[in-house]
């Protein structure tokens, strides 16, 4: 009989753990209020809450035990936050930069710009196409561009530790293609010299590229006259002329890519179009939008997948140690449950007691988690190897509210599996037997 009832409580519990998963957090603020009306309003509601009541007011008498529940489901909460954090802010960096008005055109076949490679041919058949924008001289605005690895000195690493930064040799028209991109500092290079302008995240992650100064590209000295701004993936890579570039990394006339202004969203369909139907070009093309967003995906995918990982493990060891509080407070309460229900209360107000005092240690370490990570980690600047570049991309970790509900939902969880089985316990054991216990 124990066997049967012990699996029913599982399905319950599974149940319930797949169910919860979906939940939103007006539904979760709904039941709440529909809860808090049934312990107001009814006999066992009432009994329920006595009962929490009294087992509140002992937690004092177990501050030591009731600590460990709160502080381990602080730990779990909190490194899962930051680690979908991370995730999040590395996607966000990448979605937020490209536009549904700027188009780029690669090799066929490519699934990015640093496998990708395009002859001399292309690169000038594609601002030939219709729907791209054109400049006050009546120039099409688009910017055929090289992409290459580049090895600087990472800034407070060892004297010989290096890293690699995204190197992008670019024409007149880079800028205009992305006008949100301004220099804060210095000035824009100059074509056909060995000058670079540098984003703000790679200044701050590698030595030496403030302006004025030289760093050593392809064997050949370089002088850093501008840095840049654009809040997004740009921001990790330095620029230079795309024919200097070309030479210096022996490249020839080719290119990686052409990105192009188009006259508005809706010209897209018309430009991918022409280029398809274009028996000279064998190429792929996508907004810059969707590109980047693709670019985002597969490692978006594995630091959430190492996040959920990691706090599975952590929660496991967080429910033991629920279960092992709330198996100490039943033991200890036992005389005292036994006396409440023999002079009338039921199992379930002693059942919903035991649960909602786990669920409120739970919600506590929810929040103490989720506070510490958004004070710790909201905004914190890393740096990782990008998907479909050659270079480090420099990012913020972003807390979000939707993380900080997810983290409680995962709290509010744990409290969940370590409060059901001591409240079960708490419900089915006999009266006699209790009584006689110390």
């Amino acid at each position: 009989m124990n066997v049967i009832f012990n699996l029913i409580l599982l399905l319950v519990l599974a149940a319930f753990l797949v169910i919860w998963m979906y939940v939103s957090w007006p539904v979760v603020l709904a039941l709440a209020v529909v809860f808090g009306a049934w312990m107001l309003l009814t006999r066992r509601g009432r009994q329920a809450a006595s009962v929490t009541a009294v087992g509140l007011s002992t937690l004092r008498q177990r501050l030591g035990s009731s600590s460990v529940v709160i502080v381990g489901i602080a730990g779990v909460v909190g490194v899962l936050v930051a680690l979908l954090a991370m995730g999040d802010g590395y996607a966000q960096t990448l979605r937020k930069t490209g536009s549904d008005d700027t188009a780029i055109v690669m090799r066929g076949g490519s699934a990015s710009e640093v496998m990708s490679v395009m002859e001399h041919d292309s690169v000038v058949v594609v601002p030939q196409a219709p729907g791209i924008a054109r400049d006050s001289q009546g120039k099409p605005i688009a910017s055929p561009e090289i992409v290459v690895a580049a090895n600087l000195p990472v800034k407070g690493g060892a004297p010989d530790e290096e890293g690699s930064v995204q190197l992008r040799g670019v024409g007149e028209q880079a800028w205009a293609v992305r006008p949100h991109l301004k220099i804060i500092a210095g000035r824009k290079f100059t074509p056909g010299m060995r000058e670079l302008d540098v984003g703000q995240g790679a200044q701050r992650q590698f030595a030496g590229l403030q302006p004025g100064h030289q760093v050593k590209l392809g064997n050949q000295e370089w002088t850093v006259v501008g840095v840049f701004a654009s809040n997004d993936a740009l921001d990790s890579e330095i620029w230079g002329d795309a024919d200097t570039v070309a030479s210096t990394y022996r490249r020839g006339s080719s290119r990686a890519s052409v990105t192009v202004k188009l006259t508005g969203p809706g010209a897209y369909a018309a430009f991918k179009a022409a280029l398809a139907a274009d028996p000279r070009l064998k190429v792929d093309t996508d907004t810059t939008l969707d590109y980047f967003g693709k670019q985002s995906e597969g490692m978006s995918k594995v630091m959430r997948i190492m996040g959920i990982t990691v706090g599975l493990i952590m929660a496991i060891g967080a429910v033991f140690g629920a279960l092992n509080t709330m198996f100490a407070a039943v033991a200890s309460r036992a005389r005292e449950i036994a006396t409440l229900r023999a002079i009338g209360f039921r199992g379930p107000p002693v059942v919903i007691a035991i649960m909602l005092e786990t669920m409120l240690l739970a919600l506590l370490g929810g929040l103490l988690g989720g506070l510490v990570a958004w004070l710790v980690f909201n905004g914190y600047t890393a740096s990782t190897m990008a998907a479909g570049t050659v270079g480090q991309l420099t990012f913020a970790f972003k807390v979000s509210p939707e993380l900080l509900w997810q983290g409680l939902k995962w709290a509010l969880a744990i409290g969940f599996v370590g409060g059901l089985f001591p409240a079960v316990r708490a419900a089915r054991l006999p009266v006699t037997t209790a009584l006689r216990e110390l």
